[in-house]
């Protein structure tokens, strides 16, 4: 008999888990508290309490070849960074595909989840829902947490003296929708992360002023990167990932450095971060140099404190007649229908084995899905943890001792503040290849690259040296498709076909840049031979 897997909420993490689930052969029922799938990335007009809430214009900050799902790619049309609509749209097509719509029970809130009074043999939970203001229970066999961490606006207002006195408007970051109705203001955006950044660009278009606040400072990156590729299919390599394991801390902190200022210099523009070789999270933002260059934003430092019409900075500066505070100050996350001991959060931070599992139960039938921060695209993260999850749940894969896990959880924290600092909107960070292949290590779907070498030479270059995407992870192992060497090799041609809508007569295929290299490795060699004869 299958087993019964209760999946919460029908976001992105959600419906990966219903599909895995049914690849696994496990009892799927997910318990969506809305009208239809997509989570956060369903634009609604409005906000509504207990669900993430994004603004009309968002587009995402990862690339389509470095985001889809690892047995679905997206169509090759689509462009390669997304509006939220169009991502929605891959989304309906993908539990359309694979038949998920019908595991879902819409509008059903969880009340709780909480263990039988077996479950130190059993394992089970009993989960309590309310649909159309009518509670009911059952008892499933393993629940999958997949609630997001983009719902509980984090707003510290105690760190703004005289905000009570603020005679202007102010909201989070969650509550903007568009720039309408901001005409002619003189607005303070508090916060550089994406949806700062974003915002502060967007309303720099029809404000008088914008000013962005940023206590720490940040590296600042375009979607746009090598001969015009998507960043991420450039920068997330396994050749490039082993180069930063490898070598010297300091060396991989100058490269950073130096390519994150290749675009623009972050001193000039007021932007470098405070620690500079932290490696914190890049802002994806094509626009807000220009805006910056217009002056149509300002950078600011810390808001020291505000008065009825002003903000004064830490540096001595103050702003008058601030019509609007816009809070970018990121989220908290928590679980209401989970007790306590079972998920604890303390200081924004979450005590979970390798990010998914709590490390004290008696029985591994508990998983939290995307509850983190890859420097990378969430969804192949997020399939690849219900991957494994699914395999944990069903036996074929085991966790190691509860002193083992939490040694693991206390070295991968020190790591992490290591390599991203001690920021509360760095507690889930990771590495994203390293990641990857650690979940895809636990489930037997990592490449052998010494194997390949001698059968597919080819594909293990391009392995390798090519963008790590998720169809790498159905070469080998449990849900190995057929179809995954094909989208690896196609994947340039999906990248450039909806860039050319322009038809261009014929040109040589054989690049100008090679040639130069190898007219420059040639004088190489004639100059070292030269030196030979004349010493």
């Amino acid at each position: 008999m299958a087993k019964k897997v209760a999946v919460i909420g029908a976001g992105v993490s959600g419906l990966i888990s219903l599909k895995c689930c049914v690849d696994e052969g496990l009892e799927p029922t997910c318990f969506e508290r809305t009208e239809d799938i997509g989570g956060v990335w369903r634009f609604k007009e409005n906000v509504e309490d207990g669900r993430a809430s994004i603004y009309q214009s968002v587009i995402t900050n990862t690339s389509k070849e470095m985001s889809c799902f690892s047995d679905f790619p997206m169509p090759e049309d689509f462009p390669n960074f997304l509006h939220n609509s169009k991502l929605l749209e891959y989304f309906r097509m993908f539990a359309k595909k694979f038949d998920l719509l019908k595991y879902i029970q819409f509008q059903t809130t969880v009340l709780s989840v909480r263990k039988c009074p077996d479950f130190s043999s059993s394992g089970q939970w009993k989960v309590v829902t309310q649909r159309n203001g009518k509670e009911q229970s059952a008892v499933f066999d393993a629940v999958m947490v997949c609630s997001g961490h983009h719902i509980l606006p984090h707003i510290p207002l105690k760190s703004f003296p005289g905000i009570e006195r603020f005679k202007g408007q102010y909201f989070h970051s969650r509550q903007y929708k568009h720039p309408d109705g901001f005409e002619g203001k003189r607005i303070l955006v508090i916060g550089t992360g994406n949806s700062g950044s974003d915002i502060a660009v967007e309303l720099s278009k029809k404000a008088a002023q914008v000013f962005i606040s940023t206590r720490h400072g940040t590296w600042v990156m375009g979607r746009i990167s090598e001969d015009g590729y998507p960043w991420d299919s450039v920068f997330h390599t396994r050749f490039r990932s082993m180069l930063r394991n490898v070598l010297p801390r300091t060396v991989v902190k100058w490269m950073i450095e130096e390519q994150m200022n290749r675009w623009f210099n972050h001193e000039n523009y007021g932007l470098e971060p405070q620690n500079k070789y932290v490696m914190k999270e890049p802002v994806l933002n094509d626009d807000l140099p220009s805006r910056l260059l217009y002056g149509a934003i300002k950078v600011k430092s810390t808001v020291k404190e505000l008065t009825e019409t002003s903000a004064i900075f830490e540096d001595g500066t103050v702003e008058e007649n601030i019509d609007v505070i816009v809070f970018a100050t990121g989220y908290t996350f928590s679980f209401p229908f989970l007790e306590d001991s079972l998920v604890k959060i303390e200081n924004n931070m979450v005590s979970l084995y390798k990010y998914i599992f709590p490390a004290h139960l008696e029985k591994s039938t508990l998983a939290c899905i995307g509850l983190i921060q890859p420097l990378g695209s969430i969804f192949p993260t997020a399939e690849l943890q219900a991957r494994w999850v699914t395999r944990v749940f069903k036996g074929l894969c085991s966790l190691p001792s509860e002193r083992t896990m939490v040694m693991d959880m206390i070295k991968r924290n020190e790591k992490r503040i290591d390599l991203f600092g001690k920021s509360q909107s760095q507690t889930l960070q990771t590495n994203y290849v390293d990641y990857l292949d650690e979940l895809a290590l636990e489930i037997g779907a990592k490449p052998d690259f010494c194997s390949l070498l001698f059968k597919d030479p080819k594909l293990a270059v391009r392995l390798y040296f090519g963008p790590c995407n998720s169809y790498q992870y159905r070469l080998v192992g449990p849900g190995q498709w057929q179809g995954a060497r094909s989208a690896i090799f196609t994947q340039k041609q999906r990248i450039l076909k909806p860039l050319k809508t322009r038809s261009l007569k014929n040109s040589s295929n054989f690049p100008v840049s090679i040639l130069l290299k190898i007219l420059g490795l040639l004088a190489v060699v004639v100059a070292f031979f030269c030196q030979l004869q004349w010493s």
